[in-house]
């Protein structure tokens, strides 16, 4: 029996005796459950027949519905099985990340020296170092290279030596897909890094390629942020107006170079993509040398790598917005750079070792305080990238329910997307779903996706105004993604009440009739590969 007990209500079968037992999910499955209560027996009954449907056949689905005060589990469908959580991971990793880190916690970045300043000339390196900042943009290596500017230094006999050395220096995760690597949602891990945009994407760039002047001529190809670190192999060619559009942008594997090969109609709309780069390192020193050479600070010895001499003195610094503040890119967003940063984060903070290893046994310390079996799960990254990260839906319930106690949890909860709202920054991954059902501004939960593994898990409030906690899990299905199933479970919790009566119109309602689509939306057909849609930029 684990420290956190769950209280199911059921009926025996011989004599039809009702009893309430306290038991653990395993001993006794819920299809051999009958509720005493009939509205959580109907309840049932529609989750069952939501999950029979046939692009699970042969799949794998781990479903937990427990009421979030009590503990009182509504609805238990193989919830002690272990399914990949894809990127219902990030539950784990945040959670722990605020526990560990706190909420305040910032990442500095500095410039710093042991040379000799005198006048306009520094005689020897400046050390740029990073401690992980996942949100540094070019903007804030040109403040830095400001204040180096305004501390009178023209002229630097050294290098700027690129400082990593706060993380190991493995940059990708155990089980990563080789064929992944290009893709931003894999960017590599740093302590010094660099990002494009304000969706904090570090390790990456954002490839611009757009028609040239006339047919013949090469597309013009831009990067964000702008620098000489990444090269480019423009094989591409502008053609006649009237050809569209048929462009390939490829990172050639283990090197920074970006290769454009097809074709662009003069009158075609440019495209843009997210590469990410091979050791981000190099191209933050990049873009910091750049910004000094902008304002006027020659570096006579260009970009270097090393450690940080004890002693040096600081000369320029940038702080990081607060852990709670991250959160909301980084769960609306599902940034998967973002929590591996926090992984090893909490390996420094706890144990002076900023690996995914000592970052993942400090997270094990949290998840056993909130009463999640860590014998019973399988995390080897922060993110949920990795296909060897194995959860049951119910862990994920009981550490819904206990970090509910925690001081920081309302920062935790403002950062979960929320359904059907469509600022993007509030409904996150679930902004396009569950639109004009129950479900809408009410589900706040974590999504997860990947080849054949798809999850939603978080908190639903019911028509009776009653919190509910939930996880569902679904893997090995052939079809698209079906996160219209998830979706349909999490809008009939929303319209769960103790009298069993559904509201008219509403998604069970619709399904009695043969058909959800008028309150879910119609969903396209999707390849078997979707990703979350953040990582396609499509959300």
């Amino acid at each position: 029996m684990r420290g956190r007990s769950r209280n199911v209500i059921v009926t025996l079968a011989a004599g039809g005796l009702l009893a309430a037992f306290n038991v653990v999910p395993s001993a006794l499955p819920a299809e051999n459950l009958t509720p005493a209560d009939p509205a959580v027996a109907d309840l049932v009954a529609d989750l069952d027949g939501i999950l029979a449907d046939p692009r699970l056949d042969g799949a794998q689905a781990s479903v937990v519905v427990a009421d979030a005060e009590t503990g009182d589990v509504l609805y238990d469908h193989n919830g002690e099985n272990r399914l990949m959580p894809a990127s219902n991971t990030k539950l784990l990793t945040s959670a722990a990340a605020m526990d560990v880190l706190g909420p305040e916690h910032t990442f500095g970045t500095t410039v710093e020296t042991d040379a000799r300043h005198s006048g306009r000339i520094l005689a020897g390196n400046l050390y740029l170092r990073g401690t992980g900042d996942p949100t540094m943009l070019a903007e804030d290596y040109e403040n830095l290279a400001g204040q180096i500017a305004d501390a009178g230094i023209q002229r630097v006999h050294g290098a700027v030596v690129a400082d990593d050395t706060w993380f190991d220096d493995v940059r990708l995760g155990l089980g990563w897909n080789w064929d992944d690597e290009p893709f931003y949602y894999s960017a590599q891990i740093s302590a010094l890094t660099v990002g494009p945009d304000t969706d904090y994407d570090a390790g990456t760039v954002i490839v611009r390629v757009e028609p040239g002047r006339r047919a013949g001529d090469a597309p013009v190809v831009t990067m964000v942020p702008d620098n000489d670190y990444v090269g480019i192999v423009n094989d591409a060619v502008t053609t006649d107006a009237g050809s569209g559009r048929s462009i390939s942008i490829d990172r050639d594997h283990g090197s920074d170079s970006i290769r454009i090969s097809g074709t662009i109609a003069t009158d075609a709309a440019p495209t843009s993509v997210w590469r990410a780069i091979w050791e981000p390192t190099g191209l933050a020193a990049d873009v910091f040398l750049r910004a000094l050479e902008e304002r006027g600070v020659k570096v006579r010895d260009g970009i270097g790598y090393g450690s940080t001499p004890a002693g040096a003195r600081v000369l320029a610094a940038h702080e990081s917005m607060p852990l709670s503040e991250l959160l909301i890119p980084f769960m609306k967003l599902s940034n998967n750079g973002h929590a591996e940063v926090l992984v090893k984060a909490m390996g420094r903070e706890v144990s002076g070792a900023g690996t995914w290893a000592a970052g993942l046994a400090a997270m094990r310390t949290s998840l056993q305080k909130w009463d999640v079996d860590t014998d019973t799960i399988a995390v080897v990254d922060g993110s949920g990238l990795s296909r060897r990260n194995w959860v049951p839906g119910n862990e994920f319930v009981d550490m819904l329910r206990a970090i509910q106690d925690e001081p920081w949890f309302d920062a935790w909860y403002e950062s979960m997307p929320v359904a059907g709202v469509s600022e993007r920054m509030v409904g996150g991954t679930l902004r396009s779903r569950m639109v004009g059902t129950a479900a809408q501004d009410n589900v706040r939960a974590k999504t997860g996706s990947l080849t054949g593994a798809s999850a939603l898990s978080g908190y639903v409030t019911t028509a009776d105004d009653d919190e509910l906690v939930f996880a569902i899990v679904l893997n090995y299905y052939l079809s698209g993604k079906p996160s219209d199933l998830e979706d349909a479970i999490a809008v009939r919790l929303a319209e769960h009440t103790a009298d069993g009566e559904v509201p008219v119109g509403t998604l069970s309602d619709s399904r009695e009739n043969g058909s959800s689509s008028e309150q879910l939306g119609e969903h396209a057909p999707v390849s078997a590969n979707e990703l979350e849609c953040s990582w396609t930029k499509s959300c």
